[in-house]
């Protein structure tokens, strides 16, 4: 089952994460909020919205490629790990997309 968590980081700040079923952390916030409460609600908003969320799929300076979604005021509201090709980094924003509303631990 996939699932989020709203917790601190290593600095001690609230953000949020998205595992898959098999406990590989698949997305997160991208960045951190004024309490975990807030987190919280970012997590809940991502997965009300990962389905019609724009993601995108870019090659970063070092040449790995990312996936990120959107949210409609063109702030990013999650992104992925690194891959070595394009095309896993559009199937992982897919899984992403394609599961993130189902997943438990935060409030829709």
């Amino acid at each position: 089952m996939w699932r989020f968590i709203a917790a601190n980081n290593q600095a001690g700040n609230p953000t949020w994460w998205l595992y898959a079923g098999n406990n590989e952390m698949v997305a997160w916030a991208g960045e951190t909020f004024a309490s975990t409460y807030s987190a919280n609600r970012a997590a809940s908003a991502f997965k009300v919205g990962a389905r019609t969320a724009r993601y995108e799929v870019y090659q970063d300076a070092g040449g790995s490629w990312r996936w990120r979604a959107w949210r409609s005021s063109d702030k990013v509201a999650a992104s992925g790990e690194s891959f070595s090709s394009r095309y896993s980094a559009e199937q992982a924003a897919n899984r992403v997309r394609d599961n993130a509303g189902g997943a438990a631990g935060a409030a829709a």
